[in-house]
């Protein structure tokens, strides 16, 4: 089944009349409350003044006039394309097409042999790409955890280059500076063939954390947002406040107070590169408020994910948020249920590029190599949702009814055996559906060890690297690569 770009909102937690309330409610914060900034922004502000925008300097606070924010916002693409370089993964982003991969900036990873957890490495980030090349549910690469074994000033490139090594499927990842994006796009450009044509198709993009919620603008992530916009490189403008603590408690509140931000950039990014691509980037969370901690698998992040959605397609961009988090520790019963309720529900809402989807673990803390292929099964799953019931002549099977007539069976009618391996999703094989026999005479594995054995044997495969020798030599002649 290909469960690529299906087309999601039977989910819609708001009504439009609440989507227009948020969004009167998000402009009013912008011209009345307004947005303050981290030092080194000059040339935004600038930007932001010339435009029509109230700065001030001596409080540090910026006030967005709502014909601007209304203007600037319409110039962003209604449809984004998130390429991959085999050409068999393209993520076209518009409308309600659904996408969903990995995601986060895990620090640990349960071990695949002891299953203990670990420092995450830069051999992770290759391993787990190698593993979602294979997975067909898992749409896209974001790089999922940090390789902790390597220096800050090797990052950029060799984060992108060790994803880029494992998988062609398109590839996302922050940056640490300007500096870092253009090795990033010089790297990616090297292997496209030319910059030009890494314009035309990218199969690399980026996430810039531009807001501190509330309403602040973070500088080194705005310069990065900037720069991507201006080098038309897509970018993700991510922004997660937690209900109760960066945000109010209520979900309106938060929702309202995210499109804000979302706005907030948008415009900066329009202002800067009219027409540059961007994915509207709210990804709404709440605080535990018994410890303050981040809770990432309640209901209730899954209900304003799916609102994202709706408040992003109101103003016409594509949007980039996220499911599949959870607070458990490992790959146990709290997490399948954590994860398959927040992914149905964004995608059932129609969000566009929906990361945190496979992998995650301990809040966004931990992944696990056996947690992406679980995850795989349930993105699965909630594709087939999207995919909804076929209903036409073939599908009623009238004639075949008539044929079978009452008191017989349909086991071995020829449309019994047209349709078993299409009509029913059939996975990847981390459900088991055996016999209690045979199960028990397979050594009586529980989901978590299938899907490990699942994931060795992806892994113990003969290496196949995504980047050809030709250009590898090249990246490698340039850049210090670790890998």
């Amino acid at each position: 089944m290909d469960s690529k770009g299906l087309s999601g909102v039977q989910y819609r937690p708001l009504s439009d009349e609440q989507v227009k309330i948020i969004h009167e409610a998000a402009l009013t914060i912008l011209e009345t409350t307004g947005f303050t900034y981290e030092s080194g922004l000059d040339g935004a502000l600038e930007l932001l003044e010339t435009a029509g925008a109230e700065v001030d300097r001596a409080s540090a606070r910026i006030r967005f006039p709502r014909d601007m924010v209304t203007r600037e916002t319409a110039r962003a693409p209604e449809r984004v394309v998130l390429y991959s370089r085999d050409g068999r993964n393209d993520l076209d982003l518009t409308e309600h097409r659904v996408h969903l991969g990995t995601g986060g900036a895990a620090i640990r990873i349960l071990d695949l042999e002891t299953g203990k957890a670990r420092s995450s490495t830069l051999q992770d980030v290759y391993q787990l790409a190698r593993l979602v090349d294979r997975l067909d549910h898992v749409h896209f690469y974001l790089r999922p955890c940090i390789p902790t074994d390597i220096s800050e000033s090797a990052y950029d490139a060799n984060v992108y280059y060790a994803c880029m090594k494992g998988t062609t499927k398109h590839v996302m990842a922050g940056v640490n500076d300007v500096e870092g994006l253009h090795r990033v796009a010089d790297l990616a450009s090297i292997i496209a063939g030319g910059y030009d044509r890494l314009r035309k198709k990218p199969f690399v993009s980026v996430i810039t954390s531009f807001a501190i919620s509330p309403l602040k603008f973070c500088t080194q992530s705005t310069l990065i947002m900037l720069e991507a916009a201006r080098n038309h490189i897509p970018v993700a403008l991510s922004c997660a406040p937690m209900s109760g603590s960066t945000a109010p408690l209520t979900m309106a509140a938060t929702l309202a107070q995210i499109h804000a931000e979302q706005m907030a950039g948008l415009t900066l990014c329009q202002l800067a590169a009219p027409g540059s691509p961007q994915l509207y980037g709210g990804i709404p969370g709440m605080a535990n408020l018994r410890t303050m901690g981040y809770l990432g698998g309640a209901v209730e992040c899954g209900m304003m994910n799916a609102a994202i959605h709706q408040m992003s397609h109101h103003i016409g961009v594509p949007n980039y948020n996220s499911s599949g988090l959870t607070d458990s520790k490992i790959p146990d019963i709290q997490a399948g249920w954590e994860k398959a309720l927040t992914t149905v529900l964004a995608a059932m809402g129609g969000s566009n590029y929906i990361h945190h989807a496979a992998g995650m673990l301990e809040s966004m803390l931990a992944v696990a190599y056996e947690q992406f292929v679980i995850d795989d099964e349930i993105i699965g799953m909630c594709c087939k949702v999207l995919r909804g019931i076929e209903v036409d002549g073939e599908h009623l099977a009238l004639e075949v009814i008539d044929a079978v007539g009452p008191g017989s069976n349909f086991m071995t009618a020829e449309h019994t055996m047209k349709h078993m391996h299409g009509e029913h999703f059939e996975g990847n094989g981390v459900t088991d559906r055996k016999s209690r026999v045979k199960w028990e005479k397979d050594g009586a594995l529980d989901a978590r060890e299938r899907a490990r054995t699942i994931a060795r044997r992806i892994l113990s495969a003969e290496e196949e690297p995504c980047i050809s020798e030709a250009h590898d030599r090249a990246i490698r002649e340039k850049y210090e690569i670790l890998l």
